[in-house]
């Protein structure tokens, strides 16, 4: 059988909101959940570093991103893919 495997690793998908570091953007990733007590949708975000080797992400742009091993301290995470083109004002 010649069937796809699908991958283990998680992705998200977030914008870049800092594009300053070598190698390196910072992407922030908004979810809505549910409040556990008051039963209010709510807005929450975290901030992932990923590793960008060509530097081809710039700030503004919607990435997905992929785990991976451990990089540096903080950084665990591949952009893979570009989403959607920052929009040029």
């Amino acid at each position: 059988m010649t069937e796809a495997k699908k991958s283990l690793k998680r992705t998200l998908i977030g914008k870049v909101v800092s594009d300053k570091r070598a190698k390196t953007v910072t992407v922030l990733v908004e979810r809505r959940v549910k409040h556990a007590l008051y039963d209010k949708i709510v807005g929450k975000s975290s901030k992932y570093h990923a590793h960008d080797e060509k530097g081809e992400y710039k700030m503004g742009d919607i990435i997905e991103i992929t785990e991976s091993r451990p990089l540096s301290k903080t950084k665990n995470w591949v952009a893979t893919r570009l989403v959607e083109k920052a929009v040029a004002v």
